[in-house]
């Protein structure tokens, strides 16, 4: 089969099952690195597959298109054992997670400022817990329903909760400028916005307001939002539910302190 059917072909395997569309560019992408590297799928080349990853990317990127591949393998329906991915040693703790007071600070520049679009923007995604990706597929419907449901990859049902402090607020706003209906985040040019421009905007305004870059960045809410949680509920399964983790495993890093509560409490604590 010509290389380029079966891309396409594999592409459209994974919008039938469910996956994000970054997701599927980045196995494409994969797919395609493996194929300009090595001509066959054979055992041979999927290890020397391997071993290019492990000599050119770190651990994370390493697993990520070898699950890719593995992906790749099961849709082919390839009858030899799949890549076994590399084991990643976990941090001790959360990194670059916005502070209480600094996520404070920001809504209230954005308010005086009168940016509301990304008031709502840094609110939805620190007080759902939603991917950015998710963020940005939020209509004016789901904020009187008081949630969103979306679906997984394995066709599961994962529900999104606004609660009702922002529900009320947000649907105030919606009313205010006129929107019944549609989604709720637009760019300048009326479309709904992308999860890029988000980004280029947050740096700009991490910069205007004089905030560090490194925290200010759409996932570091998803992290404010889980570790506030956790403070206030110790359900952890709830929230690995409410993030849409597919192991708990993934939830249980914010059982601890950031590296910046980690070193406020050695300024407090070690005085010898």
């Amino acid at each position: 089969m010509d290389k380029e059917i079966q891309f396409e072909e594999f592409q459209n395997y994974l919008i039938i099952q469910n996956m994000a569309e970054n997701t599927i560019r980045s196995y494409l992408y994969a797919i395609r690195q493996y194929f300009h590297l090595y001509p066959e799928l054979t055992f041979s080349n999927l290890q020397m597959y391997k071993l290019y990853l492990l000599e050119h990317y770190k651990p994370q990127t390493v697993n990520l298109r070898i699950h890719a591949l593995n992906c790749f393998l099961n849709y082919s329906e390839w009858p030899d054992s799949h890549i076994l991915q590399v084991r990643v040693q976990q941090k001790s703790f959360v990194e670059h997670v916005i502070s209480a007071a600094d996520y404070e600070y920001l809504k209230a520049r954005l308010l005086s400022d009168e940016e509301y679009s990304y008031y709502f923007l840094v609110r939805f995604m620190a007080a759902t817990g939603a991917r950015v990706s998710e963020v940005v597929q939020f209509t004016v419907e789901d904020a009187i329903n008081g949630c969103k449901d979306l679906y997984s990859k394995d066709n599961k049902i994962r529900r999104i909760y606004i609660p009702a402090a922002l529900q009320k607020d947000v649907l105030r706003w919606l009313t205010q400028i006129h929107r019944p209906t549609g989604d709720i985040f637009l760019n300048p040019s009326g479309s709904r916005i992308s999860p890029g421009g988000i980004r280029r905007k947050l740096k700009r305004l991490a910069i205007r307001y004089g905030l560090d870059e490194k925290v200010v960045y759409p996932h570091s809410f998803r992290h404010r939002f889980a570790k506030n949680f956790i403070e206030h509920c110790s359900d952890i399964t709830l929230l690995s539910n409410l993030m849409g983790h597919e192991s708990i495993e993934t939830t249980r890093i914010y059982l601890r302190r950031s590296s910046s509560e980690q070193q406020a409490i050695i300024n407090q604590v070690v005085d010898w």
